[in-house]
């Protein structure tokens, strides 16, 4: 069968990214689709493949701020003539799932996540944009506004949905009032080595960006001078950091994915504050033998083991503050004993690669037979009915 991969765009290796390797492997035969494509030197996982790209791509300063087409990029994804594959596989956090796709095409839709930014986030957005009240802010909330009636229509081109967690399902089941299976995303487990020696530092590594709430992380530390953080990642918000850090914390900035995996393997443990949709930072970290300390929503209650498994593998706080935060780290002082690296490690087999290529591989392949045979039966059904409608005409 002819198979087409839809991607929103390709500009760093992130999640979704991960998530497309893993397809490609499956599939390698496919032709693969993206907005645009900026992938630099991290481009291997591609796997040699050709990306077939829309006119966003050549349009100017596209390199650097290609979001900024935000707006057009609906346009720009229904542009891509797949009319000639049999299966359409979108891979979307965005606008990959707008594809246009016919009655006889298969189109199953990898979702990340319902564009967050346009749903129920956006006044969230706005505000940290600086767009919360103006006459900037009304033409954010027009164009926001746009993007919601066709991220909404164009659910009903998708034959199938998948989520990458029971978390994301609802959201999609919210969103698009539709059921999605869950498979979960793949993590690179064994690219992480179990070490069982701590040292004692708390450790975050994540983007510097307003959602994932690192500033009160920071703060939390500040006003506990005694306790080390050491936070890995870049982004619009580090230089706010700087401006609050404290002398126990170390703001390293972007790291090698060995410097991030040395720092990772000998943590004491690892700190989200972020809602997540799946999260794969703190599935690396229990991959490592170092358990969690995380915000109690999103995919971090289906990857963590909370305090009520007879083998722990993190500690869970219900409020995005710096007193919770507290609480918890001090809950985790007392019972961390009770999270061994090896039950942490075992928790993170869950997730490993093989496990995402054999579930996503089979998923594919029982819609594809699940459709031919609804197919064939119309086909039986039509053929069946034409001699009655000749008898009856006679």
């Amino acid at each position: 069968m002819r198979i087409a991969i839809v991607h929103d765009w390709l500009a760093t290796y992130a999640g979704s990214e991960r998530v497309l390797e893993q397809m490609l492997l499956c599939l390698p035969d496919a032709d693969l689709f993206s907005v645009v494509d900026f992938m630099g030197a991290e481009r291997a996982f591609l796997q040699n493949k050709s990306v077939k790209t829309s006119f966003i791509q050549n349009l100017p300063f596209a390199r650097g701020g290609f979001r900024n087409y935000l707006l057009l990029m609906p346009l720009a994804i229904e542009q891509f003539d797949l009319s000639n594959y049999d299966v359409v596989i979108s891979n979307s956090h965005a606008v990959a799932k707008g594809v246009l796709t016919g009655p006889d095409q298969i189109h199953i839709s990898y979702v990340h996540s319902p564009m967050r930014y346009a749903w129920e986030l956006q006044h969230q957005y706005l505000t940290e944009s600086g767009l919360g009240r103006g006459v900037r802010s009304w033409v954010a909330r027009w164009v926001l506004h746009k993007l919601r009636l066709w991220d909404f229509r164009t659910s009903n081109g998708v034959d199938t949905f998948i989520a990458n967690s029971m978390f994301t399902a609802r959201r999609v089941r919210k969103t698009y009032r539709r059921e999605s299976e869950v498979i979960y995303p793949p993590v690179d487990v064994g690219g992480f080595q179990f070490h069982s020696a701590k040292e004692d530092y708390y450790l975050v590594v994540s983007r510097i960006v307003p959602y994932k709430r690192i500033d009160i992380i920071v703060e939390a530390f500040a006003r506990m001078p005694e306790k080390r953080l050491v936070v890995l990642g870049d982004g619009p918000g580090l230089k706010r950091l700087k401006s609050i850090a404290t002398h126990n914390v170390e703001l390293l900035g972007f790291k090698s994915r060995e410097v991030v995996r040395h720092y990772m393997e000998r943590a004491k443990a690892f700190i989200v504050m972020a809602e997540e949709d799946f999260g794969i930072a703190p599935v690396e970290a229990q991959a490592c033998g170092v358990p969690v300390i995380a915000y109690s929503r999103g995919g971090a209650v289906e990857t963590i083991r909370g305090l009520e498994y007879k083998e722990p593998t993190g500690v869970f706080f219900d409020e995005q503050s710096s007193e919770s935060l507290i609480t918890a780290v001090m809950m985790f002082e007392n019972v961390g004993q009770r999270m061994s690296p090896l039950a942490c490690r075992e928790n993170a087999e869950r997730f490993r690669e093989e496990r995402f290529r054999s579930e996503f591989s089979e998923f594919v392949r029982q819609t594809c037979l699940t459709f031919q045979e609804e197919r064939r039966m119309v086909q039986g059904f039509t053929q069946n009915k034409m001699p009655r409608k000749k008898r009856e005409c006679g």
